[in-house]
């Protein structure tokens, strides 16, 4: 009798849902459970918080370590541990020393692009010499913004004051130093060198396999697309098919290619997931170029309108409603405001309702007992009716 030969043939990737992404992108960004990890460790885990205004990193913390204190991570900036850095999509980041002195190099592509924007309004400019001029001038002492438009004016009056500006940010590796950052103290912006700051030299321009893998780490299964948009780089593919040897695929329900690494959690579906309070421009929401994993196709844009954005609710994973926090008035309460972009049920309302006051206690260090705080329930408006 004939032998029936097994197949060769490929076996598909798994198709994934959203639903199935979001809880793998949830757990790997501590937000399924509180991390038992340190602030550091967890700036590090998670390749750097976005930080364009300066409180949302500590509410970035606050949504995944267990028991973080505002102090912590205001430690680590005044000890230049954490640095406040031009990183990620030209957008200001909160890194490790490490990562802002090897992160910075990695997206200096993009840096360029950026700067080639403004080429225009540089007409006549060395743009050599205007780097080395700023690094001189912002080493001898940090400067701010204003001060570096005004010492470049001096070299090329005819130039664009901001292109001026954006050049040196552009060229130079520029960190906001402290108290700039630091929680419960306040600073303007001002400015000097990673190197001069942190006390060593960058490092020279890295591989960027190394930082794939870490990305997967926080924000897999993510596909090349993904990454590109999450660093704000291009021309990614070659990177991760040199590394396709050492990682899994999948699909998703679109039939795109995800990367992944292989001993990486996927929980299932039905994992629960606990309401989290997010900031503004919180990098779970910003870290995908398909971001259906965690905000619903419905939501889409209503978190934020152009670069205001305001703050969002996990509830069972995904996008659900928008916060506010307004601190109290002649010795009124500090409320926390959820509008709902879906009617909650009961039990959700009391989960949402215990996690605001968990962020109040801690970030307001109001008296729950004594009326120092409140919680409010916008009335639910249909945005699709």
């Amino acid at each position: 009798m004939a032998v029936k030969k097994k197949s060769s043939a490929a076996v598909p990737p798994a198709v994934l849902s959203p639903r199935a992404l979001g809880r793998a992108t949830l757990e790997r960004q501590l937000l399924l459970h509180r991390a038992a990890m340190s602030a550091e460790e967890a700036v590090r885990h998670l390749v750097g918080l976005q930080a364009q205004n300066t409180k949302p990193p500590y509410y970035q913390l606050l949504a995944r370590l267990e028991g973080f204190e505002p102090a912590e991570l205001a430690g680590l900036m005044e000890s230049r541990e954490v640095v406040r850095i031009v990183t990620l999509r030209s957008t200001i980041h909160t890194h490790t020393a490490d990562d802002a002195l090897t992160l910075r190099p990695l997206v200096q592509e993009a840096r360029d692009r950026e700067l080639r924007i403004f080429r225009k309004r540089l007409v006549g400019v060395d743009l050599d010499r205007l780097r080395d001029l700023s690094r001189a001038y912002v080493e001898e002492a940090p400067r701010t913004p204003k001060q570096i438009r005004e010492r470049l004016l001096v070299e090329w009056p005819q130039a664009d004051p901001q292109a001026l500006s954006t050049a040196a940010r552009c060229l130079l590796p520029l960190v906001q130093i402290t108290p700039r950052g630091v929680w419960g103290r306040s600073g303007q912006v001002a400015l000097t060198t990673a190197e001069h700051w942190l006390g060593r030299p960058a490092a020279p321009v890295p591989a960027p396999d190394a930082t794939v893998l870490r990305y997967l780490a926080a924000f897999g299964p993510a596909s090349v697309k993904d990454m590109q948009t999450w660093a704000g780089l291009t021309r990614l593919r070659e990177v991760f098919e040199r590394l396709r040897p050492q990682l899994v695929t999948f699909r998703d329900e679109s039939g795109v290619e995800l990367f992944d690494l292989p001993d990486a959690p996927r929980p299932a579906e039905d994992t629960p997931a606990p309401p989290r309070f997010l900031p503004e421009f919180d990098n779970v929401l910003l870290g995908h170029a398909d971001r259906t994993r965690v905000i619903p196709p419905r939501f889409k844009g209503r978190n934020g309108v152009g670069n205001q954005a305001y703050g969002s609710v996990l509830v069972d994973g995904f996008l659900a409603a928008i916060w506010r926090l307004e601190a109290g008035r002649s010795g009124g309460p500090t409320t926390v405001t959820v509008q709902e972009l879906r009617p909650f049920t009961a039990a959700e309302r009391d989960a949402v309702t215990d996690e605001a006051a968990a962020l109040l206690s801690v970030m307001t260090q109001a008296d729950t007992d004594g009326g120092g705080h409140d919680i409010r329930f916008a009335p639910f408006v249909d945005f699709d009716a």
